[in-house]
């Protein structure tokens, strides 16, 4: 299965699913990573949180949903900060879709070693979504059964 994550950026909560997913994906799964309005770099906290977990940073950029264009993922998922009334984007097609909104890190006023842990808390709420969804028995579902259960990870705090 091949998965897209969205965020407005493609800097930080798009690029931290991504990487932790391909990270941990079961064999033939599949991550990438885009924004609508991608922010031209990946975030320098990105970065250190990633390599602070000995995961390869490298290779990463910031990309436009054009460039994944050619991807067509069976899944997409927005990560944006509904909360924080943050524009999502959309994504046409025929790929499933869920929103697993995620608060912003990089957009807190705080010192560097509190925005460290900021992001810390970001991976760890992403890495138990990754589990429930890890945890599916996906060849067994329908996809009505697929699209509810992708879904309802959404609620995992």
């Amino acid at each position: 299965m091949k998965f897209l994550f969205l965020c407005t950026g493609n800097s930080c909560r798009s690029i931290l699913s991504d990487v932790l997913f391909n990270h941990r994906a079961p064999a033939g799964w599949k991550a990438y990573s885009a924004g609508s309005k991608p922010s031209g770099q990946v975030h320098p906290l990105t970065i250190e949180t990633l390599e602070n977990l000995n995961l390869s940073t490298e290779g990463l950029w910031s990309k436009t949903i054009d460039d994944c264009e050619q991807y067509q993922p069976d899944v997409v998922i927005t990560v944006c900060d509904s909360a924080a009334q943050e524009a999502c984007p959309l994504y046409l097609g025929g790929a499933i879709k869920a929103h697993w909104g995620l608060a912003d890190p990089s957009h807190l006023d705080l010192p560097k070693e509190e925005k460290l842990k900021a992001f810390q808390v970001t991976v760890d709420h992403i890495n138990r979504r990754l589990d429930a969804l890890f945890a599916m028995d996906t060849e067994s579902m329908t996809r009505p059964e697929l699209i509810a259960a992708i879904n309802k990870i959404s609620e995992i705090e």
